[in-house]
């Protein structure tokens, strides 16, 4: 079986995504590929994965906790989602590094699946937006208490990336940007359930409904209705030429609670991302989805 592992990151609207596959719950059925509710098998994978740390996994552990959340025969292709996977918000960022405890935690993962194939599917997010996001999140009364002495200059993704790579190099990286979203969602949904990239899903555009007019809504939806036979890929491109035409500009912009930064930290810190973004599109092993 080939097991999904959609861990967060916090703040790029992970049980967002999960409702979205939920919907498509039928569609994916008849492809093999199960999308149990979280409630299912939240709890009952973190108290299995816990106990690990005391003993290896009970030989009938994986078992038992699959009887649990399917309601038909095991598919070939299993969904799990928690962006709390890694750790609790608070927990985010420590010892200069974004989720120090990430590799371990999927190490712990992958021995309790370990007949099966894993797949973590990760979204990241600008450190300008996600850190002050991930503070508001925590109980932390100040960001500089949140950020442990961490320079947040010094953050990188494709260091989290590259320490899972290294360790559970076995495990297949699927990556995206949230600030790609509203022009990806529908692929990201595909790519967690192995459709093929024309294959037609409900609310494929529903974060476009966050950021763009109604005017551009509507617009946008009778193109589509009128351009049946469109790729993927041409959905996409008409995507990005709407919101560029009809993007309500309030909705793109984030106030950022809690530090304390100036405009040319803001601009080093998007400057350090995109650069970023560029080393991890580069890693073997690593697949990203783009608009």
């Amino acid at each position: 079986m080939e097991v999904v592992l959609h861990a967060g990151v916090h703040g790029t609207e992970a049980d967002r995504l999960i409702k979205g596959l939920l919907r498509n719950a039928d569609l994916l059925h008849a492809a093999a590929v199960a999308v149990p509710g979280p409630a299912r098998y939240r709890r009952s994978l973190r108290d299995a994965l816990q106990a690990l740390s005391d003993q290896p996994p009970d030989p009938g552990a994986r078992d038992t906790l699959l009887q649990q959340i399917l309601d038909h025969e095991t598919p070939g292709r299993l969904i799990l989602s928690n962006e709390n996977f890694f750790c609790v918000p608070k927990l985010a960022v420590s010892r200069g590094q974004f989720y120090p405890r990430a590799e371990s935690k999927l190490a712990d993962f992958r021995e309790f699946f370990a007949p099966d194939r894993i797949e973590l599917f990760l979204a990241i997010r600008n450190p300008v937006t996600y850190l002050p996001d991930v503070f508001a999140a925590s109980p932390h009364d100040s960001f500089a208490a949140f950020m442990e002495g961490t320079d947040p200059l010094t953050l990188r993704w494709s260091e989290l990336i590259d320490r899972i790579r290294h360790t559970l190099p076995d495990i297949g990286l699927t990556i995206w940007c949230q600030e790609d979203v509203p022009l990806i969602w529908g692929e990201v949904m595909r790519r967690m359930g192995d459709l093929s990239e024309d294959e037609e899903i409900l609310g494929e555009f529903d974060i476009l409904q966050d950021i763009m007019s109604p005017e551009g809504l509507t617009r946008f939806a009778g193109y589509l209705a009128d351009h049946p036979d469109l790729t993927g890929d041409q959905r996409r491109r008409a995507a990005a030429a709407f919101l560029d035409k009809f993007a309500v500009d309030e909705a793109m912009e984030e106030e950022l609670v809690g530090p304390d930064w100036d405009e040319l930290t803001v601009d080093l810190l998007t400057e350090l991302y995109e650069d970023d973004l560029e080393e991890i599109s580069q890693m073997p092993g690593v697949r990203m989805i783009t608009p």
